[in-house]
């Protein structure tokens, strides 16, 4: 497939497109159909996974081949020439990351009702981007957000601070695209992490690589159509199968109640109960331990030692003693390093030691109760402030994320930027309003299949996660009475919609659908994240700031030569499984909000806003959200070698931490702009042309 090289204007372009995209359609339909044959007649899965990865990889660097170019225009914004439909279309591509198709359905399945906070918030978000930002942007014309605050702003002060806030959100992003891609290509293929991480890389840089963001558009629209067929089918086979009907939207509600009639029978069950007590011993167990730390790891090193050396007296099978030599040299080597390991730990004990294996009811909207005692009245209170600053965080991130802004610098003219948008918002419900039943459903399936289920009778599906990642996916005997019950099993948000076909018996080949479609996801978010970074670094710091008169070709190869360096460094860091994909992601969205939402608005809307100010308040912003995070959150502590438990604002949890960061940002840049010169009368006059009656 190839992208067109007619303009918008020219007879039959969008007609073209769509014979290319029914095509298309048409022929990943046929692939499937083929590949479920094919299983019918004993094609192995790890065929069947390694053929769904091949083929998507090598459709998207294929893609990528047909679009290459050196053009400028073309490599930074596609020409200007994508129409409104596909434009949308690609711009849910992008939107829709590994959070979105991996972490969604998985936040709502373990939040239930606190997880819709960022349904509302992302969707709130791109209407905010609708008013406020895409017409005025597109309407200024240049490659980059940084560009706009250059020339808006002036001076290389404003436009490099800019760029350093692009690539801290951009980067946090990627990274967390690219640990998505690595499980997706792992639980396809079976190569370890580590691998898996640049083997699904490679679709990215071939792509992204050679063509810019003419490759990225078209191949996005591809990748948006594998996605959502990828997202529905199992969901709509899941009504189907609960319930008889093949809307799941319709049948949402219907699930909820079995869910929570569910919920109540497990809550008072005495093998749950059986479960919850023995969590609380072990919680009890470490507080005991960290009343004296140095102590207590001596005797955990005495006690382990001895248990080898019993071992081997007693000539014990070999898996036995390399078992116990391996949880010997596990245990931490400090006490700062125990006293981190025994308080996380005893946190999770302590959640697991509630109902529902630390979940809330899934109907409940907070936490607490706030006609009950102090302490519940205070955590229903703290639920909801938390739930009301997620939102928050995430409209205002979704509206300062320059890989999503730039996305409506491709269209052809204001008119088609908002009605671009509109599509965006159009292609982007079909997925949102489908993630919550399949939240709802995956809980009826557990609930109801997985719990009671013999140990020695689980699903394989189970056995192969945990070999992935201990992390997404861990059950054990905590009661030992041979039965799996909810709180014996620890499942990580990142795998429910992966799992979810083989959790509800469908298919293997659905499985390898699904894995397509959330690397389709990873691959189209990493494409447009990877072009933002290169691309503030090549035109607005080589070109605008270093090296005005680099030719064209020389701009553009220093693009794609710093997207490969960007492109490994994201790849290394994600291989270290740094953190959830859902606190990367949303780390990222307060970063952008207290970055860059304050000074686009401001820029915009008021003509006395200067470069000071823009200066101020983007550095506030992002110095205020960055130590609220690092304090407020454990594993960010520890990375830091911050001693003590994590300092929280208000109860607000750190992946909030944009409520803080950008109301601080847009008073200092308000502040500072009153307090020093007003910018000059090009500048002034840049915004009365913003608000000029917009072409069409």
């Amino acid at each position: 497939m190839s992208a067109p090289a007619q303009t918008p204007e020219a007879p039959g372009f969008s007609r073209r497109l769509n014979r290319i995209y029914a095509w298309f359609t048409a022929g990943f339909v046929g692939f499937v159909l083929t590949l479920a044959l094919l299983e019918r007649l004993g094609l192995p899965k790890s065929w069947i996974g390694f053929l769904f990865l091949l083929s998507t990889v090598l459709l998207y660097a294929g893609i990528g081949v047909l679009c290459r170019t050196t053009d400028a225009d073309e490599y930074y914004v596609a020409g200007r020439r994508v129409p409104a439909l596909y434009n949308g279309m690609a711009a849910g591509a992008d939107w829709m990351s590994a959070a979105t198709f991996l972490g969604m359905a998985g936040t709502l399945y373990l939040s239930g009702y606190g997880g819709l906070a960022f349904v509302l918030g992302w969707t709130g978000g791109f209407c905010l981007v609708a008013l406020l930002l895409a017409p005025y942007l597109r309407k200024f014309a240049r490659y980059t957000v940084p560009d706009f605050l250059g020339e808006r702003y002036g001076g290389n002060g404003v436009r490099l601070v800019g760029v350093t806030a692009a690539i801290l959100c951009s980067f946090i992003y990627v990274v967390a695209q690219i640990y998505g891609i690595g499980l997706i290509t792992t639980r396809l293929s079976g190569l370890t992490f580590e691998i898996g991480v640049f083997v699904g890389l490679g679709g990215v840089l071939v792509c992204s690589f050679l063509g810019g963001m003419r490759a990225v558009t078209w191949t996005q629209v591809a990748q948006y159509i594998i996605l959502i067929i990828a997202y529905v089918v199992p969901v709509v086979w899941l009504s189907i199968k609960q319930t008889g009907a093949p809307i799941p939207q319709l049948t949402y509600g219907y699930q909820l109640q079995s869910v929570s009639t569910r919920e109540r029978e497990l809550m008072n069950d005495t093998r749950e109960l059986a479960v919850m007590r023995a969590f609380e011993q072990r919680a009890n167990d470490y507080s005991e331990m960290l009343r004296d730390v140095p102590a207590s790891l001596a005797r955990e090193r005495l006690a382990a030692t001895r248990q080898v050396a019993a071992l081997k007296a007693e000539d014990a099978p070999l898996a036995q003693i390399q078992a116990a030599e391996k949880r010997r040299a596990a245990l931490p080597r400090t006490p700062p390093e125990a006293e981190d390991q025994w308080r996380r730990a005893q946190a999770l004990a302590e959640q697991r030691a509630k109902p529902l294996a630390g979940m809330p009811p899934h109907a409940q909207q907070f936490a607490g109760d706030p006609t009950g005692s102090p302490d519940e009245k205070r955590e229903f209170s703290d639920s909801r402030r938390n739930f009301l600053a997620l939102v928050f965080c995430l409209v205002v991130g979704t509206a300062g994320l320059p890989h999503i802004l730039v996305r409506y610098f491709t269209t052809a003219s204001v008119g088609e930027a908002r009605r671009s948008v509109a599509w965006s918002l159009f292609f982007i419900c079909l997925l949102y309003f489908t993630a919550p039943a399949l939240a709802v459903m995956v809980k009826y399936e557990v609930f109801n299949t997985l719990v009671g289920t013999p140990f020695d009778q689980l699903p394989g599906w189970m056995s192969q996660w945990a070999r992935v990642d201990p992390g997404l996916l861990s059950v054990s005997d905590i009661n030992k009475d041979g039965l799996l019950q909810l709180g014996e099993m620890r499942i990580g948000g990142d795998i429910i919609m992966l799992a979810t076909p083989e959790m509800a018996g469908l298919p293997y080949v659905v499985s390898g659908m699904v894995a397509a479609g959330g690397l389709a996801a990873a691959l189209s978010t990493a494409d447009g994240l990877l072009l933002t970074i290169s691309g503030a670094l090549s035109h607005d710091v080589y070109y605008r700031t270093i090296n005005p008169r680099a030719s064209t070709a020389r701009r553009v190869t220093m693009s794609k030569a710093l997207l490969l360096l960007t492109a490994l460094a994201a790849a290394a860091v994600a291989a270290q499984k740094p953190a959830d994909i859902l606190f990367l992601v949303t780390a990222a969205f307060s970063f952008a909000g207290s970055a860059f939402f304050p000074v686009l608005v401001l820029g915009i809307f008021w003509k006395r806003a200067n470069g000071p100010g823009a200066i101020a308040g983007m550095l506030t912003g992002l110095a205020l959200t960055g130590y609220y995070m690092v304090t407020a959150h454990p594993w960010l502590r520890s990375a830091f070698k911050l001693a003590g438990p994590p300092e929280l604002w208000w109860g607000i949890q750190p992946l909030s931490a944009g409520v803080f960061g950008v109301p601080a940002a847009f008073a200092v840049c308000v502040l500072v702009s009153l307090l020093t010169r007003p910018p000059t009368a090009e500048q002034q006059a840049l915004v009365e042309h913003l608000h000029a009656p917009p072409d069409r």
